[in-house]
């Protein structure tokens, strides 16, 4: 679906993000993993237009993304924001609902699989982390755009609710919708990701299926790697 290249992002004499390329297909639930601090947000930020960048492009089909474009195709869902934090769960899905003629088909099956419906009527400012989590996921799954750029979906999730919630977004890949997803805790990127992109220090330093990875790690590192072992094959890129 699109192509980034040479993403660079600097503050002053800090590059956080340095020459980072990578591609993202229609239909997959791509990871972008690394540890915090490793620029994982800055990158999200840049893709989805509150950061401008240095340097480098995204594009599409051979071509630079318009302005308009990448805010028709990506939907960037931040972590540890607070929306809207008087009003309810019910408003604010009904609200981005009409302001972005969102998939109206889907809510109720949205809110079923996110289990919130408990929720629809509890102000958003009063929800834990987990259920804001999931009243917020619910509001990325609802709007029209093809590509979901989610920052840190599991976090605030007790285990059941992280593997729900997996299920749910890799049902929705199936159906054709393009999850990008930026996560920190590498059991859970296994569990949902059909593809990595592996960030460390700014700079990306591999981008494949495990198996691909895990080949890359054992051509740098001379000596084989477990191939079913994304927290190894982590280890051995960076």
């Amino acid at each position: 679906m699109l192509q980034a290249i040479g993403l660079t992002k600097r503050y002053g004499g800090l590059i956080a993000l340095g020459d980072v390329s990578f591609s993202v297909f229609q239909g997959e639930v791509l990871g972008l993993i690394g540890p915090n601090g490793s620029g994982k947000t800055t990158l999200f930020e840049c893709l989805g237009g509150v950061l401008p960048l240095d340097a480098g492009s995204l594009m599409r089909d051979g071509r630079p993304f318009s302005a308009r474009e990448r805010a028709s195709i990506l939907f960037y869902l931040p972590d540890a924001i607070v929306p809207w934090p008087s009003q309810s769960v019910r408003w604010a899905l009904d609200f981005t609902l009409g302001f972005f003629d969102g998939r109206t088909s889907l809510r109720g099956e949205v809110v079923d699989r996110l289990d919130i419906a408990p929720l629809l009527d509890t102000t958003i400012g009063a929800l834990s982390k987990g259920q804001r989590k999931r009243a917020l996921l619910a509001i990325g799954l609802l709007m029209p755009h093809p590509v979901l750029m989610a920052d840190e979906p599991f976090d605030g999730l007790d285990l059941r609710q992280s593997r729900d919630v997996a299920g749910t977004l890799r049902s929705y890949a199936s159906a054709g919708r393009t999850m990008f997803l930026s996560i920190h805790q590498i059991r859970d990127a296994a569990r949902v990701c059909d593809r990595f992109v592996l960030l460390s220090g700014g700079r990306a330093r591999g981008e494949g299926r495990i198996h691909e990875l895990a080949a890359l790690a054992a051509a740098r590192a001379g000596s084989a790697v477990a191939s079913d072992d994304l927290e190894e094959v982590f280890l051995a890129l960076t």
